[in-house]
């Protein structure tokens, strides 16, 4: 098995990708939102839907 060298620009766009794709779970721990755990729960099992990271995102920044 051979190793692949990832370029600074590959890393960064990896992060890049995770952090817009937890973005809702981030906006609920920053804003100690009370189900911030149901949130990335959600964000997690069906963020790759359109639909349930609108709705991570939208439960995320309501008080």
């Amino acid at each position: 098995m051979q190793m692949q060298n990832f370029t600074i620009l590959e890393l960064l766009l990896v992060v890049l990708i995770f952090a817009v794709y937890f973005l809702p779970t981030l906006i609920a721990f920053l804003r100690q939102h009370r189900n911030k755990l149901a949130i990335f729960l959600l964000n997690l099992l069906l963020g790759w839907t359109v639909l349930g990271w609108v709705v991570s995102l939208v439960w995320s920044v309501m008080k």
